[in-house]
């Protein structure tokens, strides 16, 4: 198309189409020289124009299309007729093969040079369309999967290692610092997990393979090599990382590590586990780039969230967050740390291990090898004149008699436990050998949660569930299910072919009151779950799910999967 062959300036371009004033686009390039940052970004980030005004403009002057890429239909085999470095580098992907022509998403369709070395990669004419730069790159970390990659890795590997032996010196090098194929592999499947958001990684070998698994949105997926014998290199390799004991392989080994990948600071918790075929390792990725969430961002709705605040602005008391690994409660601890954290309050945090580092929070990790235990740490910090006390976990007797007398004595607790829900959860301090009345007498409230993956906005469908799915869903939330149109997961490259993107927090709170206290200090678990069951606007979990799939915001299979952690006794089974 001739508009590649043209020299045009994308700002003369904006200014002679009335986007743009003469001055809007002197401070514009200014502050581009200044930054370095393309031209385009700038103009949105000085807020002369919206992003979708932007691209608008852009493509009327250019007479080229503009493609929104969170709407495209991908055909991923066409993408991939040009390699992920051509892509990143001259921030183009291809959309389609129209007769022998390649349309071909840009982010700059005016660079000259880019537009005849895109031509020359690919050996077809081009033409060329607008796409907005942002979702030209989160675009390309979903397509461009690095299992390809990561398989070329480990076949480099298994044949360096074909003679049976590790180079130990090589082994040990940094991250950045050496081309050595297991040095190559591991920073490949870093960079494939942050991609894919995933939240934790599984080595583990097999009788005659090797799986690398990811845990994305709470689900694993798997990948599976033949090359068995590179794992104890990748084994190796990790415990050099994390300071671990190398010649070690008969007992479990806990470690940690911090790398950079993709421009984040992403820190490693490691932990190795003999098995029959070799050492098993799962590493949980936590990135550090961002900090700890705020509590706006936890996804707590306003109406809980009000309550939430308020209950931790209280002097003292303790407030439980409850509910199984991986379901977010460290994610609303922090948020309300974050809250919390100010001049004029001392917080001391005793955690297992830490995992965010909060400036101005005295937090102090448990080790169980010099018998630093919970009950211990917290012994201690109360001898440090706190305001705010966070603990972890609440796991024997001695930490919550501890917790508890804390909170009667003018401490703010913050605290979890792993319990099904809300109503559970203040009976199982009293299981777990706390007084009744101690129990009664601090607990203040508590909060339960769980994360519902979200349906992916590119490849949902409508859904209409069998009559039993339908009956249990009325008799859960019997004024919101009659004519709901529910949406079922489908699966695309955006999603990994899941259905399903990203998370969503369900919540369920439950603020004690006198009736409650009264039958938590007779220790009556069936006068409790009653009382809690009276309280006006009390929501348990699964109406909260199944809230989110009325709205189409997830898949009543979700719901279902959900509802099972939390009441494994219930008739239906989808």
């Amino acid at each position: 198309m001739e508009i590649a062959k043209q020299k045009i300036k994308i700002g003369e371009l904006l200014v002679s189409g009335g986007a743009l004033t003469q001055e809007q686009l002197n401070s514009a390039v200014e502050r581009q020289q200044q930054t370095g940052q393309r031209l385009g970004k700038v103009i949105i980030e000085l807020g002369f124009l919206k992003s979708e005004q932007f691209t608008s403009h852009l493509s009327q002057q250019l007479q080229i299309p503009f493609v929104d890429l969170r709407r495209y239909n991908f055909d991923v085999g066409v993408i991939q007729r040009l390699r992920e470095s051509y892509a990143r580098r001259y921030r183009a992907i291809v959309l389609a093969d129209q007769n022998g022509v390649l349309l071909v998403g840009r982010a700059d369709p005016m660079d000259i040079f880019a537009s005849d070395e895109l031509e020359r990669i690919l050996g077809q004419p081009i033409q060329p369309a607008l796409v907005d730069e942002d979702e030209l790159l989160s675009t390309l970390d979903l397509v461009y999967r690095r299992t390809e990659e990561i398989a070329g890795f480990a076949e480099e590997l298994d044949e360096e290692l074909s003679d049976g032996e590790f180079d130990l010196e090589t082994l040990s090098l940094g991250v950045d610092d050496s081309d050595a194929p297991v040095v190559k592999l591991l920073q490949s499947i870093f960079e494939d997990a942050v991609q894919v958001r995933a939240s934790d990684i599984h080595i583990e070998p097999d009788e005659n393979v090797l799986r690398i698994r990811q845990r994305v949105d709470g689900i694993l997926q798997e990948q599976v090599m033949k090359e068995r014998r590179i794992a104890p290199a990748l084994v190796l390799r990790l415990k050099l990382l994390s300071g671990l004991d190398i010649s070690e392989k008969r007992i479990p080994q806990d470690g940690r590590f911090s790398l950079r990948v993709k421009g984040r600071n992403i820190d490693v918790r490691l932990s190795t586990m003999p098995i029959e075929a070799g050492e098993s390792v799962v590493m949980r990725l936590l990135d550090q780039t961002d900090g700890a969430t705020d509590l706006d961002e936890v996804g707590m709705p306003e109406n809980m969230l009000e309550v939430f605040r308020k209950l931790i602005q209280r002097p003292h008391g303790l407030i439980l967050v409850t509910g199984p690994t991986g379901s977010g409660k460290t994610t609303t601890l922090y948020g309300a740390l974050q809250e919390l954290n100010e001049v004029g309050k001392k917080i001391i945090t005793v955690e297992d291990p830490v995992e965010y580092r909060l400036h101005r929070v005295n937090q102090v990790q448990v080790n169980p090898k010099i018998d630093l235990s919970f009950a211990r740490i917290l012994r201690s910090a109360l001898r440090q004149d706190p305001d705010i006390l966070l603990v972890g976990e609440i796991r024997d007797t001695d930490t919550a008699e501890i917790a508890l007398r804390a909170a009667m004595t003018g401490h703010m607790v913050l605290s979890t436990l792993h319990t099904n829900d809300a109503v559970s959860s203040a009976m199982r301090l009293v299981d777990m050998g706390a007084e009744g009345f101690l129990a009664a007498t601090a607990l203040r409230a508590v909060v339960a949660q769980r994360l519902v993956r979200r349906l992916c906005e590119q490849c949902f469908e409508d859904h209409q569930p069998d009559l039993s799915a339908v009956a249990w869903a009325t008799k859960q939330l019997p004024d919101k299910v009659d004519g709901a149109r529910f949406k079922k997961a489908v699966g695309c490259h955006r999603c990994n072919n899941s259905g399903y993107r990203g998370r969503i927090g369900v919540f369920e709170i439950l603020v004690m009151n006198e009736a409650l206290a009264d039958a938590l200090r007779r220790s009556d678990a069936s006068d409790f779950v009653k009382v809690a069951k009276q309280i006006p606007g009390y929501k348990p979990l699964v109406v909260s799910a199944l809230e989110f799939a009325v709205q189409g915001i997830t898949s009543l299979e979700e719901v279902f999967r959900v509802s099972e952690q939390i009441d494994e006794s219930r008739d239906f089974m989808p």
